[in-house]
């Protein structure tokens, strides 16, 4: 069996640990060898052998007395953007940034506290854009993720070293987080499931802050199946987060697989509306993605889904309007990276405000840089009216428009990325054309809806294409339900990379 373990996903690996034929520790040290071995990807920042094994052990012990619930010794990694108690698990907190290189942090993250007393076990911190800034995952201090599917390729970001640790079978599943695609885009690069549940349905405490209006944490795994699982563990109201949602727990598994009013074996999705904005499939789309997109969708259909028209006509501007609003809110937050408290010092500096200068100028990384000044300049005097307020006006007229949609739908599909992922440095000198491949995803941001990104195909060079599927506030059930609908008749969500 522990040859076997890196090809299971959650649900499977717990079916294995309840029925007595995998034990926790066994799944832990299969993957923690497929960790070491397939170092090349870039995915892990920090692996604490010793603590995975404890905790494993202590899985094992909690089923022995029957205490195991449905997520008890499944092994897990964590985007490192989210702070872990150093005494506890030996981890560093970097958020992929020499400004926090070697970080002891002394709590965990909400979302990794409640996946910790779910009975999870941590393998380890993944790599990530610095700050989570990126959609490529070559922004990490601590250099760039490889695409298992084509090493010489991106993975996505900025959650792309927990990409392409799901795609590479390191792990059954990890955390990410989602500020304008960051889930749902690595995800389709790498041929995984990812959801970005409703803003405030998964507490922000602990995250290390990138634009506090649109950072929320998800999960990214081998199915839907398994991110319904891993969501209900995560997510919940938490009176330390000022905009947790006050929502009781929600049992994501248990709703997505609730039968539809109507549904029959053979349709499942019976009567529900699925509605695709005509600004999703422009001409400059690629014909390999939309060959892949058009095919899960007529999948849908025959699933019982009923294909409608709507519009989203602000989606053009929800690139600027993003790129706005994210920098603003990313100069204010970073601010508190100064040198005094905390992160990284300047070994020479003169006064204060040379070692403001200096341990800020070596701490942050070019992107980091870039969005800060834009921010900066947008919060400025003489500018903030004139950029900042209109784009949150704009943001409102962004979200109005996907209201109107389901008026006439229940969810919106379309394309997670306009092409698949893209060579190693091809972008590295034009930052606009990164920030272009989010046309699709950064609405649904922008509105705070959920949205997941689902297995839809292979393009060019058999490179995965995602699907994406948005629901309406709190609707994350529906989505879930759908997807796995859609996975139970296809087999894209299953394939691995070779050699993985």
């Amino acid at each position: 069996m522990s040859a076997e373990v890196h090809k299971l996903g959650v649900a499977a690996l717990a079916r294995e640990m309840e029925a007595g034929r995998l034990s926790s520790v066994e799944a832990t040290q299969a993957l923690l060898a497929g960790i070491t071995r397939h170092a090349e990807l870039g995915a892990f920042l920090a692996v604490n052998e010793a603590t995975a094994l404890a905790q494993a052990r202590e899985a094992d012990a909690r089923r022995a007395r029957g205490q195991a619930g449905a997520l008890t010794g499944v092994p897990l990694a964590h985007k490192d953007i989210f702070v872990t108690d150093f005494a506890r698990t030996g981890l560093p907190t970097t958020a992929g940034s020499k400004m926090l290189a070697g970080y002891q942090s002394p709590f965990d993250a909400t979302v990794l506290a409640r996946l910790q007393e779910a009975g999870t076990v941590t393998l380890g911190k993944l790599n990530c854009d610095e700050f989570a800034m990126g959609s490529a995952n070559e922004n990490s201090a601590f250099g760039p993720v490889k695409n298992p599917w084509d090493l010489q390729r991106v993975p996505g970001g900025s959650s792309g070293g927990s990409a392409a640790a799901v795609a590479a079978r390191l792990v059954p599943a990890a955390t990410g987080t989602d500020t304008g695609g960051s889930i749902r885009q690595p995800a389709s690069f790498t041929g995984v499931t990812g959801i970005k549940p409703t803003y405030g349905v998964c507490s922000r405490y602990g995250m290390v802050a990138f634009a506090s209006s649109l950072d929320q944490a998800g999960p990214l795994a081998r199915s839907a199946e398994d991110c319904a699982l891993l969501l209900s563990a995560m997510s919940g109201f938490d009176a330390r987060d000022a905009t947790s949602a006050q929502r009781p727990p929600q049992d994501f598994a248990a709703a997505m697989r609730a039968p539809r009013e109507g549904a029959t074996a053979a349709q499942p999705l019976k009567g529900l509306r699925i509605g695709l904005p005509e600004e999703f499939f422009p001409s400059a789309l690629a014909a390999d993605v939309e060959t892949a997109v058009r095919g899960a969708l007529a999948e849908l259909e025959k699933l019982g889904a009923t294909l409608v028209d709507v519009s989203l006509p602000r989606t053009e501007l929800s690139i600027p309007v993003y790129y706005i609003i994210a920098p603003a809110e990313a100069s204010s937050n970073l601010s508190r990276f100064d040198g005094v408290k905390f992160g990284h010092r300047a070994a020479q500096h003169g006064d204060l405000m040379d070692m403001y200068r200096k341990s800020r100028a070596e701490g942050f990384g070019p992107e980091v840089k870039r969005r800060i000044m834009i921010g900066t300049y947008v919060l400025s005097h003489g500018y903030y009216d004139a950029y900042y307020v209109q784009a949150q006006k704009l943001r409102r007229m962004i979200a109005d428009d996907f209201q109107a949609c389901f008026q006439h739908c229940d969810l919106i599909a379309g394309p997670v990325a306009p092409t698949v992922a893209w060579q190693l440095g091809a972008q590295g000198e034009d930052p606009l054309q990164a920030y272009l491949a989010d046309i699709f995803t950064l609405p649904g941001s922008l509105a705070g809806l959920p949205g997941m990104s689902v297995p839809a195909g292979f393009g060019q060079g058999g490179m995965p294409v995602g699907l994406q599927l948005i629901g309406n506030y709190f609707e994350e059930g529906a989505l879930l339900h759908a997807a796995h609908a859609l996975q139970l008749a296809t087999d894209h969500h299953t394939r691995a990379p070779a050699g993985f």
